[in-house]
């Protein structure tokens, strides 16, 4: 018990380290004057959803069935009852700890979504709702005892549907609501640091082994199962991708290989464990190809996913999910283990794997729309087009990520309370395009 309770601690606090992981991935795609706003994102949502998980969230999602919906949030509030060094701790502080994760970083990926142009208060009060209303219930019907997702006999090892679909589903809704940034698509929005994108999905892939092989909530065969395809299916879908781009436009990227390993990170996650090596190289392979092709289809659906959340994690867990039903094999599980068509079993499964993935992505993306609307009409939603234009860190911080002015504390530099030469000019350069926004719109 000592050893798997060290490795599910361990486990924890890799998938902690993800979400800082996250935010310098996010971080290094977008434009340099919106960075420290994309963290700060990334850092409420570990702070924020940290907080509720422990107050409630974790009985919500794990308490005592209600309707096959949701735990008894009452049950473990405060986590009364949970602090105590007797029992086995994998059902006790050390579950909550490790689930606690789950929670914080599945909501720091819708963040990605809308870069550049919501309102830090706005976004930490969309993310409180859907994290009490997304995530905890959808974890329930998952992996919650009693949860009718669970008790359909889907598979969702580390979490598909309940953390990548339903991120993915969310930052969709949430798009649709808050519009366009100003300038999309005419204008180019290329990442300003790819190094720190690369250092992201680095720390990303590192922080997954937590995330998969820690799902096996032992330090066993199990585990190792997750680790090795997890390994094996990030490593295709990066090819996958880098090949893609090859074929397609002449060169491959950093860029792409970054998003090429979070893409088979994605797919794999819920399959990790109940598929064999063939099964993690078809999932990371198609993944790679088909989140490639997805992040283009905004621009002619018209939707401004900024760092293509919906591409990746979207798309990314629905091939997962989906994919489980043909290539699910009982072979690396034992005889309760399930088989997919591709390996002898009937279309049960993977009619039990679409039902599941279409109706968390339902109800998570009209969760997110209505969410989004109450925001909007509470606190505005986003900042208004000059602040956008002239840098989201700067009107919603205070601040900048880089002195490029020599000023001080990463503020613009002035003397005397007047702006350095050039400022003026700047400043009414960079207001123009919004406002041709506000005059296109109006």
């Amino acid at each position: 018990m000592e050893g798997n309770t060290a490795w599910l601690l361990t486990s924890a606090a890799l998938v902690l380290l993800m979400t800082p992981g996250l935010a310098f991935f996010y971080g290094g795609m977008v434009r340099a004057k919106s960075v420290l706003n994309m963290l700060m994102m990334c850092f409420g949502a570990m702070g924020l959803v940290g907080v509720l998980w422990v107050v409630f969230g974790y009985s919500a999602a794990y308490g005592s069935d209600i309707a096959g919906l949701v735990g008894d949030p009452l049950e473990f509030l405060g986590l009364s009852g949970l602090m105590t060094p007797d029992g086995d701790p994998t059902a006790g502080t050390v579950d909550v700890a490790f689930q606690a994760m789950f929670a914080i970083i599945t909501t720091a990926l819708i963040a990605g979504a809308v870069a550049d142009r919501m309102r830090f208060g706005s976004w930490m009060l969309f993310a409180g709702l859907w994290a009490t209303l997304g995530y905890f219930p959808v974890a329930h019907w998952v992996w919650g005892d009693g949860g009718w997702i669970d008790e359909l006999g889907a598979l969702d090892f580390a979490g598909g549907t309940a953390v990548h679909i339903n991120a993915g589903a969310a930052a969709l809704g949430l798009v649709l609501v808050l519009g366009t940034r100003v300038g999309w698509p005419r204008e180019p929005m290329k990442p300003h640091n790819l190094p720190f994108v690369m250092l992201g999905a680095g720390l990303l892939w590192f922080g997954w082994f937590g995330f998969n092989a820690g799902s096996a909530y032992a330090a066993d065969g199990v585990a190792g199962i997750a680790f090795v395809n997890t390994v094996t299916a990030t490593c295709a879908a990066m090819l996958g991708w880098l090949l893609l781009e090859r074929l397609r436009d002449g060169k491959a990227t950093s860029l792409g290989a970054a998003s090429g390993v979070v893409a088979g990170l994605v797919a794999i996650t819920p399959a990790c464990a109940f598929v064999d090596t063939w099964g993690a190289l078809a999932i990371g392979a198609v993944a790679g190809v088909l989140c490639a092709v997805a992040v283009g289809l905004k621009y002619r659906l018209g939707y401004d996913d900024s760092l293509d959340v919906v591409g990746v994690h979207l798309v990314g867990g629905l091939v997962g999910t989906v994919m489980l039903g043909f290539v699910a094999t009982a072979s690396v599980v034992g005889e309760d283990g399930d088989n997919g068509l591709f390996y002898g079993g009937g279309a049960g499964l993977l009619g039990v794997q679409v039902l599941s993935a279409v109706a968390v992505m339902a109800y998570s993306g009209v969760l997110a729309v209505l969410l989004g609307l109450l925001v909007k009409a509470v606190t505005g939603g986003r900042v208004g087009a000059e602040e956008e234009v002239s840098g989201i860190d700067e009107a919603e911080h205070a601040e900048s990520a880089y002195d490029f002015a020599g000023g001080h504390g990463g503020r613009a530099a002035s003397v005397g309370g007047v702006a350095a030469p050039g400022a003026g000019v700047a400043a009414s350069a960079a207001a123009s395009p919004a406002r041709k926004f506000e005059e296109s719109t109006s």
